[in-house]
């Protein structure tokens, strides 16, 4: 949307909703799954305030929002056919808020009202990582896939060893090239927000690595994925997950134990083993240490357990 067509108090809600997610998609640069959840949020949210104001609403209007309006949306959004959880109700408060932000910055609406309104209180929630034992497990279940290739079975091992091994996300492991094979000692990623951080690479994942090109059927230019698909595209995160999916459910793990689980796992197994959270921040490209400091909650619990479970008197 031009410039030009953003100004002017005759601007209707959909055209300000339209031009923030604009904003959000090329300037922000945000993923399409984050933009299609805003844009999810914000339709509704425009959707209650046109029902509940009974008429059409205009950029104008969305400067006069109270704060009770906003309760009463979320007030529905929990209750719903659909009812939301405090977390989901959280972000459906902080999605708003970004929307009107932007209104306010970029076509001068401000939603002074919006600053009374207060979110639910959410309970942090703990990673949820594997045992080192089940980590094993699904690694070694990959060899005994009955619906893959060869060359898949050793792909579905390397991805996951370089996830665990390494503490990736999954996003950052399918973005490795064929230049980056075979894998150095040390392996430059680059994740969120574009910050790049240096994450070691046991021998383990490079011949699991290894074993996988060996295999590989499908020719590599140096700028290809790494990672292939069974009809040679790239592959995506969706059959990483439905990989891992197949494992978990022949080796009877809960529905916590997911691709990312296998970073959860990375992290929290280095800080069972000594490492100081200073380093396990680095490892994982965290931009807060209060975003690490979970996993020493996560290592408390582990060893309550196994107090609770060893201990005569327990």
């Amino acid at each position: 949307m031009a410039h030009s067509q953003l100004e002017g108090p005759q601007l209707t809600a959909d055209e300000a909703l339209t031009a923030w997610l604009e904003h959000l998609a090329h300037e922000r640069r945000l993923s399409p799954r984050t933009l299609e959840a805003y844009g999810h949020i914000g339709r509704l949210y425009l959707t209650f305030l046109e029902r509940h104001r009974g008429e059409p609403q205009r950029l104008r209007d969305l400067g006069t929002i109270t704060a009770a309006e906003v309760r009463a949306h979320l007030a529905e959004r929990r209750s719903g056919d659909h009812p939301l959880n405090a977390r989901s109700i959280s972000q459906t408060l902080s999605a708003i808020r970004a929307f009107h932000g932007f209104l306010d910055r970029r076509l001068d609406t401000p939603a002074p009202q919006l600053a009374l309104v207060r979110g639910p209180k959410v309970k942090p929630s703990l990673p949820r990582p594997v045992s080192e034992d089940q980590a094993r497990g699904l690694l070694e279940e990959t060899e005994a896939d009955p619906d893959s290739e060869p060359w898949e079975a050793a792909r579905d091992r390397a991805i996951l060893t370089l996830l665990y091994g390494c503490g990736l996300r999954i996003s950052e492991g399918l973005s490795l090239t064929r230049a980056d094979a075979p894998l150095p000692e040390t392996l430059r990623i680059t994740g969120k927000g574009d910050k790049t951080r240096m994450a070691p690479v046991l021998p383990a994942v490079r011949e699991a690595m290894d074993a996988y090109l060996a295999l590989l059927p499908h020719p590599l230019e140096p700028d290809d994925a790494l990672f292939r698909a069974k009809r040679g595209g790239p592959l995506g995160p969706r059959q990483v997950q439905a990989a891992m999916q197949r494992l978990r459910g022949r080796l009877g793990l809960p529905a916590s134990a997911t691709p990312h689980a296998l970073r959860h796992s990375f992290a929290t197994h280095l800080l069972g083993a000594g490492a100081d959270l200073r380093s396990i921040q680095q490892l994982l490209g965290h931009a807060s240490l209060s975003t690490t400091q979970k996993y020493t909650a996560v290592d408390a619990a582990h060893l309550l357990d196994a107090y609770a479970a060893a201990h005569p008197r327990a």
